[in-house]
């Protein structure tokens, strides 16, 4: 597929339709045509393993499927012959079904740092209802989020912290303070400046670089000096770094994590889950004040925690997180040649875990660049990758990964002709692509 082959007609009507009836014409920010080049933002048809189809007709690689949550590729068949055996049982129930405490046993044994889960239907559900429990068990109002880290929530406690808390009351924003990564110096500082007020710390155990050696247990021990909470958000680690998580893999147990995405493979579930002498505060074998910690009308559907144990189940057997590393290793070698081999290595960097890919794109000053970003995104579009990340699902073969690195190398062409007429405009095609968290439309 070329540039001048590159049609959208029907997925630009889409859009139109979208933004009539949908705040941002898409349900989720990240997935809005303001994060695509102009005229280049697919609506999709289908998907099938790691290949998505356009209401266009037009054929992509798909990385970073579903905000990483497809981590086993489209349609994956052992995900949906189970989510089928339980649709044609019922879904929802007056009384817990059986598929409940199946699906919790199951998460148990394969997150064995975890003593007790709760499950619900996103990662917002779940991040603030640990940030509840940890007010309710201290008897404190502050959270310390980790500043470096992109997002934990919907709600007030986080959004107020981003350049959209517009509607968010101060006295709400007031209540959030933040901390660097890697840094166990910057969080003591924070606990000498609010003594005896910060309910928990709240971080993703590990993102674009690995946790300094003895940061996470130097984080417990410190978050525990202090009488807080220590919760890891493995929204992303969660199977990405091991079938146990991140904290599986580093040997630190935090008291609470939050699990998701990779959970379902695009099915809605996530979990909350921790030690039983706090999760413990939400249910109703204690002699406390009550804690409402999850309660939603849709949290256990039998068909998403089928989707979730069979998932886990597919990561066992099937050493999917091994796979996702050596693909990912695959790409990233790739990438780094092709991005060599047009002299833009400095320019087109690949960052992150193998299984979690991100790449940055920079300027001829060696600065972020959203001009520069989407002309590479355009020359990956045009070349049948559809990219907003390099994160890779099983589903991929060593040939789609590969034929992408190709596509880059054809992308960092045209990213060194930018480069050397010292302005990307000519190959934009249109406004540049956009943040999400911005303070303007």
């Amino acid at each position: 597929m070329s540039g001048e082959e590159l049609r959208l007609p029907r997925s630009r009507a889409v859009n139109e339709r979208l933004h009539a009836a949908v705040p941002g014409g898409a349900h989720t920010y990240a997935k809005g045509d303001d994060q695509f080049p102009q005229d280049l933002a697919p609506v999709i048809d289908h998907g099938r393993g790691a290949h998505v189809w356009d209401v266009d007709g037009n054929e992509y690689l798909e990385y970073g499927s579903g905000l990483r949550s497809v981590s086993l590729g489209h349609a994956h068949p052992r995900v949906l012959e189970a989510v089928r055996r339980e649709l044609d049982r019922g879904s929802n129930f007056v009384r817990p079904s059986v598929v409940e405490a199946e699906a919790a046993e199951r998460f148990l044994a394969t997150v064995p740092t975890a003593e007790m889960v709760k499950f619900a239907k996103n990662g917002s559900d779940a991040t603030t209802a640990a940030v509840r429990l940890a007010r309710a068990v201290t008897g404190r109002r502050r959270v310390a989020l980790c500043a470096d880290h992109p997002f934990f929530s919907v709600d007030d406690w986080f959004i107020g912290t981003t350049p959209m808390p517009a509607g968010i009351p101060s006295e709400t924003l007031d209540l959030t303070v933040t901390f660097p990564y890697g840094d166990l110096a910057a969080v003591e500082a924070l606990f000498d400046r609010y003594p005896g007020e910060i309910a928990c710390l709240i971080l993703e155990p590990a993102t674009q670089t690995e946790p300094p050696p003895g940061y996470l247990q130097g984080l417990r021990d410190l978050v525990h000096r202090h009488g807080s909470v220590l919760v890891f958000d493995e929204m992303i680690t969660g199977f990405r770094w091991s079938e146990a998580g991140a904290q599986g893999l580093y040997g630190v147990t935090p008291d609470l994590s939050t699990f998701g995405k990779a959970l379902g493979n695009g099915f809605a579930v996530s979990a909350l889950a921790g030690r039983r002498e706090l999760m413990e505060w939400g249910g109703l074998r204690h002699d406390g004040d009550r804690v409402f910690l999850l309660s939603t009308t849709h949290g256990a559907e039998t068909h998403a925690l089928a989707a979730a144990m069979a998932v886990q189940t597919t990561y066992v057997e099937e050493g999917v997180t091994a796979r996702l590393h050596a693909l990912g290793e695959r790409l990233a070698a790739g990438v780094r040649d092709a991005a060599a081999a047009m002299g833009v290595a400095g320019h087109v960097v690949v960052r992150g875990r193998a299984s979690n890919l991100v790449f940055a794109t920079l300027d001829a000053r060696g600065r972020p660049s959203q001009e520069y970003r989407t002309l590479f995104l355009r020359s990956l579009l045009t070349g049948g990758v559809l990219a907003p990340s390099f994160v890779v699902s099983a589903a991929l073969e060593e040939a789609d990964v590969d034929r992408t690195v190709d596509v880059v190398g054809q992308a960092c062409a045209v990213y060194r002709k930018a480069l050397d007429a010292g302005d990307p405009t000519p190959w934009l095609g249109g406004r540049p692509v956009r943040p999400v968290f911005r303070r303007k439309v």
